[in-house]
C-alpha cells in the first residue's frame, strides 16, 4: 500500500488551482506567481468532471495536459483530483434516477454540486469509470504527487432518501442483522407496536411525526455515512490499478457530523482536512487548535495534510469578516505546530463567477497590490524555513474522547434538555485544557488509552459496553479518568443501559444516579466552597464507594454530590454533575469553575505543564520543535528555552520573546527543547 505522498521538501504550500475558469494566457502568470510565493503543491481538477468528459464516454485531456505538463515545468507538484463530487449536467439529465432526494421526498434541484445520491449504481459505474481514466492517463506522471479523491465528502448529501437509498439500506440492515427479529430486539420496536415483519417493511427515516424510532435515525445515519465510504473505496481501486502514488480525500474534522472519520482512517493512505475559521467567535483560535489536534488523532498520531484554509474572509458565513492582520499566519502555523505537513488553500485565485466569487484566495481579486499576497509570499518564506519540522510528531500525556456514534444519538430528539450538544461541553473541556497549556489527542472509547496519564470524556452519552469495561481497565491500572454529566447513559442503539444511571460508566465512578434535574433556560446552580456556578444540568447523584469533592449549595440537588472522585485499584476516576464554564464568571470570581478543577486534576495526575504563561500564549511542542504562538495583544517572554530559532528571535539567555499576534518556533539542542517555564514558577498556569 502506498505510505504518504512523496510531496516537495519541506511543507507542502499552495492550494486547489482551477485554471478552467481562466484563459490560457493567466495560466502563465499564475506559475510565475507561484513560484514567487514558494508554492510548490496544488490540487488540480477537482470540479472538472464536465469539460474532461463532455459527453458519456468521450473524453478531451488535452487542457488538463497542458496545465499539468506547464506546472511540473515549474517543479509545482500536483494533488490530481478525481472531479466526482459535481457530476456534469449531461449525467443528470442521463440518469434521473441519480439525483438526491431530501428527507421529505423532494428530488433536489441541480445547479450545484453533490445532487447525487451515495447509493446510485449509475453514479458509481461513472466515477469508477472517470477514476480509471484519469488514473490510467496520469498515473505515472512524474507531477501527480497523490490522488484526490472527490471533494468532501457528506458536505450537502450524507442522505439520500430515494427509492435506491431505500433498498440499499433494507440490504445493509439483512447484512448488519441476519433476521428481523435481531433488527426489532436491537430497535426496541415493541414501543409503540413498530415491530417489523420482515425488512421489506423498513422506510427510511424521514419527515414523519415527533418520536420516530432513535435506532432507526442511527442506524440510516451509520449506513449513510457507509455509501460515502464504499463511493470513496470504489474510487480508490480504480485508481491503484494504474497508478501507486498514494489516495487521500479531503475530510472536514470537525464540522461534519454526519461522517465517522474514525471509520475513514484506515482507508486513506493520509489523512488531509478542510478547516475554515469561524470568524465571529472570539475563540475561534482554540476551535482550530483542536480541529487540528483532532485531525491528526485520527490519523493515529502521524503527521497529516491542511487541504484547505482560508487567507481571509469566507463566502458562506452569515458575516464574512476578513482576518486580522498576522491571523492568516498564525492560523496556518497552529495547524502546522500540531502536526500538519502541509499549509493549502482554497483556492489560487479568486473566482469571478459563481457562489464563491466572494471567498478569500492566494491571489485575490485586489491582485499582488494588495495585503493578503504580501503575506501569501511572506508565509511561504516561513514554512520554506520550517522544512525540517516536517515529519515530526506531536506527543500528548492527556486524551479526550470522540466519538461520532454519541455525537448523533446525543441530538436526536426527547432528550432531557435542549442544552444538551456535543460539542458544547467537548469545546468546554477543550478550551480549559488549551488555556492550562495542555496538548490532547482525542480517543476513540474503545481505543487503547494505557499511554495516557489522563482521559476525559466529556460528552459520551452513547457509550457501549465494550467502552465501559475499557474505561474501567484503564483506571484499574494506573489511569485517571474525568467524566462529565449524561455519560455512559445508552447502548450502540439508544437503549439505556440496564440500571441506574450511569449505566456503562456505573462501576468505574462509584456512583449511580437517581433523578437528572436539567436546569431552566439560563438557570444556574452553586456550588458549596469558594464560589462555583453551574449551568444546564443538576442530577441527585448517589455514591457507592466514590466520595463527594464539592456539593450543590443551590438547586434541586442542594447538599448531594456535584463533584467526586473514585479511588479505583491504581487509578482514579472524576465526575462533575453540571456544567462549570471553562473561566471564572462573569464577576471575575475565581470559584471552582472547570479550569480550576482540571488544574487539580491534571496534578493529581502528574501531567506536566509550564506555569504562570498568559492563557492567550499557545504552546506546542512537535518533536524536537517548540511552537509559541501569541494570539495577545502584548508581547509574552517565555522562559526556559533554549536552542536555534527557526522563526522568531532565537532565545537570548534562555528566554523567547513573542511580539503581540507574532510566531516563535525554536529548535531544541540535541533535537528537543528544554521545557519552558515561567519567571513566576510558583504561580498557576494562568493565574
Amino acid at each position: 500500500m502506498p505510505g504518504y505522498p512523496a510531496l516537495p521538501e519541506g511543507i507542502a504550500y499552495g492550494g486547489d488551482y482551477n485554471p478552467e475558469q481562466w484563459p490560457e494566457e493567466v495560466w502563465h502568470e499564475d506559475v510565475r506567481l507561484m513560484r514567487e510565493a514558494g508554492v510548490n503543491l496544488v490540487s488540480l481538477g477537482i470540479f472538472n468532471w464536465g469539460l474532461i468528459e463532455p459527453a458519456e464516454g468521450v473524453y478531451d485531456f488535452r487542457r488538463l495536459d497542458r496545465i499539468i505538463d506547464l506546472l511540473h515545468s515549474a517543479g509545482i507538484m500536483v494533488g490530481l483530483a478525481t472531479p466526482t463530487a459535481s457530476p456534469p449536467v449531461w449525467f443528470r439529465n442521463r440518469h434521473p434516477a441519480s439525483r438526491l432526494v431530501d428527507s421529505g421526498g423532494h428530488v433536489v434541484a441541480g445547479g450545484s454540486r453533490h445532487g447525487f445520491c451515495p447509493s446510485s449504481p449509475d453514479y458509481a459505474a461513472a466515477s469508477i469509470r472517470i477514476a480509471g481514466e484519469l488514473a490510467a492517463r496520469y498515473g505515472d506522471h512524474p507531477a501527480v504527487a497523490m490522488w484526490h479523491v472527490h471533494n468532501e465528502y457528506g458536505w450537502a448529501n450524507a442522505e439520500c432518501h430515494c427509492p435506491t437509498s431505500a433498498e440499499a439500506f433494507r440490504a445493509w440492515l439483512r447484512e448488519r442483522y441476519g433476521d428481523v427479529d435481531a433488527l426489532n430486539a436491537a430497535w426496541g420496536t415493541v414501543f409503540w407496536g413498530l415491530t417489523y415483519g420482515s425488512f421489506a417493511e423498513v422506510e427510511p427515516p424521514g419527515v414523519a411525526p415527533p418520536g420516530q424510532l432513535t435506532a432507526l435515525r442511527l442506524d440510516y445515519t451509520r449506513f449513510s455515512a457507509e455509501e460515502h465510504l464504499a463511493c470513496f473505496r470504489r474510487e480508490r481501486e480504480a485508481i491503484r490499478r494504474h497508478s501507486d502514488r498514494p489516495v487521500t480525500t479531503n475530510f472536514m474534522i470537525p464540522n461534519c457530523k454526519p461522517m465517522d472519520y474514525w471509520r475513514w482512517a484506515g482507508e486513506v493512505d493520509v489523512v488531509s482536512n478542510d478547516h475554515y475559521l469561524d470568524a465571529a467567535r472570539a475563540d475561534n483560535h482554540i476551535e482550530l487548535a483542536m480541529a487540528a489536534d483532532l485531525t491528526r488523532s485520527v490519523a493515529g498520531g502521524a503527521p497529516w495534510m491542511l487541504m484547505e484554509h482560508s487567507t481571509g474572509a469566507v463566502n458562506w458565513q452569515p458575516r464574512n469578516l476578513a482576518k486580522r492582520p498576522g491571523e492568516m499566519r498564525r492560523n496556518s502555523l497552529a495547524h502546522v505546530a500540531r502536526g500538519s505537513d502541509s499549509v493549502l488553500f482554497f483556492q489560487w485565485r479568486a473566482s469571478r463567477y459563481g457562489a464563491e466569487k466572494f471567498h478569500s484566495a492566494m491571489v485575490p481579486h485586489a491582485g499582488t497590490d494588495s495585503g493578503i499576497w504580501r503575506d501569501v509570499v511572506a508565509l511561504g518564506a516561513d514554512l520554506a524555513a520550517l522544512a525540517p519540522v516536517r515529519g515530526s510528531r506531536v506527543a500528548a500525556e492527556v486524551a479526550v474522547v470522540w466519538d461520532w456514534e454519541s455525537y448523533w444519538a446525543l441530538e436526536l430528539e426527547w432528550r432531557p434538555s435542549v442544552d444538551l450538544r456535543f460539542r458544547e461541553r467537548v469545546e468546554a473541556y477543550y478550551e480549559a485544557l488549551w488555556r492550562e497549556h495542555v496538548t490532547v489527542d482525542f480517543v476513540h472509547p474503545e481505543a487503547d488509552v494505557s499511554r495516557y496519564r489522563l482521559v476525559v470524556a466529556p460528552s459520551s452519552y452513547l457509550l457501549t459496553e465494550a467502552a465501559g469495561k475499557n474505561l474501567h481497565r484503564y483506571v484499574e491500572a494506573g489511569g485517571h479518568l474525568l467524566v462529565s454529566y449524561f455519560s455512559g447513559i445508552v447502548d450502540a442503539w439508544d437503549a439505556i443501559h440496564p440500571g441506574p444511571h450511569p449505566g456503562a460508566l456505573r462501576d468505574v465512578l462509584g456512583l449511580w444516579v437517581e433523578e437528572f434535574h436539567p436546569l431552566p433556560e439560563r438557570g444556574t446552580v452553586t456550588l458549596d466552597g469558594p464560589g462555583a456556578t453551574g449551568r444546564i444540568w443538576s442530577e441527585r447523584v448517589r455514591l457507592s464507594g466514590a466520595r463527594a469533592v464539592r456539593s450543590f449549595a443551590t438547586g434541586p440537588d442542594a447538599g448531594h454530590p456535584a463533584v467526586t472522585r473514585h479511588e479505583l485499584g491504581a487509578g482514579t476516576a472524576w465526575y462533575v454533575a453540571t456544567a462549570l464554564d471553562p473561566a471564572p464568571d462573569a464577576a471575575g470570581r475565581d470559584g471552582e469553575d472547570l479550569r480550576a478543577l482540571l488544574a487539580a486534576v491534571l496534578d493529581h495526575a502528574g501531567v506536566s505543564r509550564p506555569r504562570g504563561l498568559p492563557d492567550t500564549l499557545e504552546l506546542v511542542r512537535r518533536g524536537g520543535f517548540l511552537f509559541l504562538l501569541n494570539h495577545g495583544d502584548e508581547p509574552v517572554t517565555v522562559d526556559g528555552v533554549e536552542g536555534t530559532a527557526l522563526l522568531g528571535t532565537g532565545p537570548a539567555a534562555g528566554a523567547v520573546t513573542v511580539p503581540a499576534g507574532g510566531v516563535a518556533v525554536v529548535a531544541g539542542p540535541a533535537g528537543e527543547p528544554d521545557g519552558p517555564r515561567s519567571r513566576r514558577a510558583d504561580e498557576r498556569s494562568g493565574g
